[in-house]
């Protein structure tokens, strides 16, 4: 992989929250090679794990968030029913004892007021199915149109939702498409930067060698100017 450095910079303020620090991300992935080679994956796992070994978070990330409210959508009946649950206690069977018409007890077939309120249940349980039967043919007269509007609804609704769900994907593409331009840009500039250094590098190395060449040939001169009479003071 090549060496390559990109510096993110957060300058949205999301939720009023202050924006986190500048971010060096050390990857081009779009311009990057060697992801592939054997060993790279588990060499950035292993990396990963001994991270996660050694930090240990000294502050809670979520604070400005606030406390979850997990019971604030709780009714009384989904309380009672989340208690049942973890109680491991069986649900209540449905019961149909108020559709039923049973007659006084054995000890009260001769009470008036027994027989007065079974009379009076029958006639409950029949003004209920009067009810069922209205509802019944109400709904024989206009359950078809209601029915039908529900469903256009229904379908407004998707294609609201396969729309949004298009946009989102249109703008990850283009992110995606943005970032690899981006990288690849950059990329391009860091090959350009690296084979300049090279070349400054070895240029450097170039005249370093030769500053050593002239180096031996002044010593040489200098051992050889007593030889020809001249003082080496002179």
């Amino acid at each position: 992989m090549s060496s390559s450095a990109i510096v993110i910079h957060h300058s949205n303020h999301t939720h009023g929250h202050p924006a986190p620090p500048d971010v060096v991300v050390d990857a081009l992935p779009y311009y990057d090679s060697g992801y592939d080679e054997p060993g790279a994956r588990e060499a950035a796992l292993s990396l990963v794990e001994d991270e996660t070994r050694r930090y240990k978070p000294t502050k809670n990330y979520l604070e400005q968030l606030g406390q979850p409210l997990y019971h604030s959508f709780e009714t009384e009946i989904m309380k009672t029913e989340f208690e049942r649950l973890s109680n491991r206690l069986p649900m209540e069977m449905l019961s149909m004892k108020r559709y039923e018409l049973p007659t006084p007890p054995a000890g009260k077939q001769t009470d008036f007021t027994a027989w007065n309120e079974c009379v009076e249940n029958s006639y409950a349980q029949l003004e209920h199915q009067q009810t069922r039967i209205l509802n019944l043919e109400l709904m024989w007269d206009y359950g078809a149109n209601t029915w039908k509007i529900y469903n256009t609804t229904l379908q407004t609704m998707l294609e609201q939702a396969q729309k949004q769900l298009l946009e989102l994907r249109k703008r990850i593409q283009e992110i995606n498409s943005n970032r690899k331009n981006e990288q690849t840009q950059a990329g391009g500039q860091l090959g350009a930067l690296e084979q300049t250094w090279v070349g400054l590098v070895g240029k450097n190395y170039e005249i370093e060698c030769a500053i050593v060449e002239l180096e031996k040939e002044v010593t040489n001169l200098r051992k050889q100017r007593p030889t020809n009479g001249v003082t080496s003071s002179e």
